[in-house]
């Protein structure tokens, strides 16, 4: 198989998420069932009805020095702490030329909007003086190059919720073509803030239920909108033939990528799907793999009613007729939307179902929505031989990726 064609290795895996700060106290938690839905900061402590899966005990101290936290927002640090894990799991020290891209939507608008509000109330003297630097997409990936002096590709992605799988997959191509035999690759997002809540609430993208288990409820026939997460999925890709011989850990091969517009409208998907199943036929193609090797898929579900019925409807026309033996589940049951970052977590849970066998379901997921023809994962995991397993993201603006991922 020629450099072009061939996969590449998957040598480091870090996360912060609101389910735990590793890969693996997250992917244990969404084995377990468990969810991290909690009352938004500007929900009525009365009677709360916002609901946000945000990430408790982070301390940035823990990753980095006062200076650096200081000069960073949230959605850096959260990188910066996953690419610390991920590149310590890859267990060797980087080169020069290794190349960073990272994906990122809202990026530092937590810190705008704060220094925003400083500037209205305060004044100019309270603007803090290093806004620019937190608030930038740019500079989760350049934080993590200049923390490890790295001179490859440097690149940010953002794409809405598809960023990290497209981060991830121009790390692939990155490799395939020789640009570079190492990236460090994923998504960060802190885009929890009040404002924005009520932006999408009044769009009709958020709900308003006293009931957390009500809030975010993937492929469920009740559901009415999405919760709003955070977090960070870094991963270290390395050239599948080096990683071989130094005799690394490969957690997995990424195979696969495909990447499209639907072209169709700036927040809802292309009622016939058919623009989310060609991003996951090009995957596969480029993976060399046929719909029915595919055993394990990790939707993008968001929970929303017409995203998650135009998914059904583009995973039908993809695998057709596959009734229980394809598994499909969101972790948007779990952690909510984390997006930028949620391809990526996405990414972390199909390497742990090729390494375990076992598929987390959707806990909040009980009354399924008719018309899909394949199993979606719901009251306890699914068991099977995860060999080959896809990852879709499909974000505003019609962004529409998927990856292919197998073992080893």
């Amino acid at each position: 198989m020629s450099r072009e064609n061939a996969g590449v290795a998957i040598t480091g895996i870090g996360a912060i998420t609101a389910l735990g700060h590793s890969p693996a106290e997250f992917t244990a938690a969404l084995d377990e069932g468990r969810t991290a839905l909690f009352p938004a900061a500007w929900a009525d402590p009365g009677s709360p009805a916002s609901w946000a899966s945000t990430v408790s005990g982070f301390d940035p101290l823990d990753w980095m020095d006062p200076r650096l936290a200081d000069g960073t927002d949230l959605f850096a640090q959260y990188a910066l702490a996953a690419a610390q894990q991920a590149v310590e799991d890859h267990g060797q020290p980087l080169e020069p030329g290794t190349g960073v891209v990272i994906g990122t939507t809202m990026a530092g608008v937590t810190s705008l909007t704060e220094a925003q509000r400083r500037l209205d109330l305060v004044g100019p003297e309270a603007v803090p003086r290093k806004l620019n630097i937190q608030a930038w997409p740019n500079m989760a990936a350049g934080q993590i190059a200049i923390r490890y002096a790295l001179h490859g590709p440097l690149l940010t992605v953002s794409t809405a919720c598809a960023s990290s799988i497209d981060a991830i997959g121009t790390a692939l191509g990155m490799i395939q073509t020789g640009r570079a035999d190492v990236v460090i690759a994923g998504g960060t997002e802190r885009g929890l803030c009040e404002v924005l809540h009520h932006s999408q609430a009044s769009y009709g993208m958020t709900n308003q239920v006293t009931d957390p288990m009500l809030s975010t409820m993937p492929f469920d026939r009740r559901r009415t909108g999405l919760v709003e997460g955070e977090g960070a999925a870094i991963v270290v890709l390395e050239n599948l033939e080096r990683a071989r011989e130094r005799g690394a850990t490969i957690h997995g091969v990424l195979a696969g990528y495909g990447s499209l517009s639907d072209g169709s409208h700036p927040s809802s998907p292309d009622p016939s799907g058919s623009y989310e199943a060609q991003a996951m036929r090009d995957a596969q193609r480029m993976a060399g793999v046929t719909p029915d090797e595919v055993t394990g898929l990790v939707a993008h579900a968001t929970s929303t009613p017409k995203g998650d019925t135009v998914e059904i409807s583009a995973i039908n026309q993809v695998f057709g007729e596959r009734d229980d033996d394809l598994h499909v589940t969101s972790i948007k049951g779990s952690v909510g939307h984390t997006g930028a970052a949620s391809g990526g977590m996405g990414l972390l849970l199909a390497l742990h179902a090729i390494a375990t066998g076992r598929l987390a379901h959707i806990p909040t997921t009980h009354e399924v929505e008719d018309g899909a023809r394949f199993h979606i994962v719901t009251e306890k995991p699914a068991v099977a031989d995860f060999h080959t397993v896809q990852v879709n993201a499909f974000g505003f603006g019609g962004q529409n990726s998927s990856i292919i991922v197998r073992r080893a």
